[in-house]
C-alpha cells in the first residue's frame, strides 16, 4: 500500500523532561539532523521538522543545513545535500504546522511506554490510516531527553504503540534516531 496522507516527522526538544522529571529544553545534535533526515528521505516523508524554542539552537541547525545544502558540504557529499532538502526548523509545533501549510494536521506522538487513557494507534492501524483515501495530514512526533511531558502527550490526537523489543528486563531506551528508523520502517516500509 502506498501512503496517500501528507506526513511530517517532528523532533521535539521542548517540552521535554530530564531524568529527574524536570521540564527542560534539550540540545539539538548534528547526528539527529543528519540521521533522521536520511531516514525520512528513504521512507518518503514529506518534511522533517526540528522544533526548539531557543533561537540559537535553530540557528545551529540552519548553519548545518547551509553547509550541506549550499556550502562546501554540498560539493563534498551530494547525497547528504539531497537528504537535507526537506529539513525545516520551527520554534513550536503550531508554527511548524502553519509553515507546512497544514495548521490542522493531526498529531501522533511516540512514547516508550503505554499511556493509559490516551487514544492510540497500533503500527498497522496508523499505516492503514496513512494509506487510506482520506488525505488528512499527520505529524509524527518524537521526543528527546527522557520524553515529552505528560501534558503535551495528552494533548496529542493519538499515541503510536511503543516499540517493544525482546530484552529480558523490558529495556526500551533507544536513541531517537533508532526509534525514528524503526517506526518509519514499520509504517512505510515495503
Amino acid at each position: 500500500m502506498k501512503r496517500k496522507a501528507p506526513l511530517a516527522v517532528a523532533l521535539m526538544h521542548y517540552p521535554t523532561i530530564d531524568r529527574q522529571g524536570d521540564l527542560v529544553a534539550t540540545n539539538i545534535t548534528h547526528f539527529d539532523i543528519h540521521d533522521i533526515a536520511r531516514a525520512c528521505r528513504v521512507y518518503g516523508v514529506d518534511r522533517y521538522i526540528l522544533v526548539h524554542p531557543i533561537k540559537e539552537q535553530l540557528m545551529f541547525v540552519e548553519r548545518v543545513l547551509d553547509h550541506w545544502r549550499t556550502g562546501d558540504g554540498s560539493k563534498f557529499n551530494p547525497m547528504r545535500k539531497t537528504a537535507l532538502t526537506d529539513v525545516y526548523v520551527a520554534e513550536n509545533l503550531d508554527k511548524a504546522k502553519a509553515d507546512w501549510g497544514f495548521p490542522n494536521a493531526q498529531i501522533v506522538a511516540t512514547h516508550a511506554r503505554q499511556l493509559p487513557g490516551q487514544e492510540k494507534f497500533t503500527f498497522d492501524q496508523f499505516r492503514t490510516q496513512l494509506c487510506s483515501q482520506d488525505d488528512t495530514p499527520y505529524i509524527l512526533i518524537f521526543g528527546t531527553g527522557f520524553g515529552l511531558t505528560h501534558d503535551f502527550m495528552t494533548g496529542c490526537n493519538a499515541v503510536l504503540d511503543p516499540i517493544k523489543g525482546d530484552s529480558k528486563d523490558d529495556y526500551r531506551h533507544l536513541s531517537v534516531r533508532s526509534a525514528v528508523s524503526i517506526c518509519l520502517d514499520r509504517l512505510l516500509g515495503q
